[in-house]
């Protein structure tokens, strides 16, 4: 690939915490069934908060408000030659959407420790899962307005 045709997946993931434990998704994937952060691609005309926002909502049937930015974090996949840019904010839970049918793929939203999230059999969708949970127990934060939508 030439590096005129790359273009990063911009991709959100909401880290949210409550009570010592953090909100993952249970998910299919082409690997099989994966542990996430409740994250998706940023679509157009949204911001990364209004991202964040909607695919929390869609994949766990919680409504948070992001209130800090944890990082900007860069993965590359081999196997399907895809970089992905995440950015990771930490939510505060509002609500919860019992009647809402979640994403495709999803299984079934989870509360975990760092602990639980460690030891955990299913496998984690990425490094990344646990990196930000480490960053987020570790005092990592970010002002919201660190990224500017113009």
């Amino acid at each position: 690939m030439s590096d005129d045709t790359w273009t990063p997946h911009v991709v959100v993931a909401a880290i949210v915490e409550r009570d010592g434990k953090f909100l993952l998704v249970e998910e299919h994937t082409s690997e099989g069934l994966r542990l996430n952060q409740p994250a998706g691609h940023w679509e157009p005309g949204e911001t990364l908060l209004d991202a964040v926002r909607r695919e929390t909502l869609e994949e766990t049937a919680h409504h948070v408000e992001p209130t800090a930015l944890l990082g900007c974090y860069s993965t590359y996949y081999p196997k399907r030659d895809i970089t992905y840019l995440r950015f990771a904010y930490i939510c505060q839970e509002t609500g919860l959407d019992d009647a809402r049918i979640l994403d495709d793929g999803i299984v079934r939203a989870v509360w975990l420790s760092p602990e639980e999230l460690a030891a955990s059999a299913i496998p984690h969708r990425s490094q990344l899962v646990m990196r930000c949970v480490q960053d987020y127990l570790a005092g990592r934060r970010f002002p919201l307005d660190f990224v500017s939508h113009l």
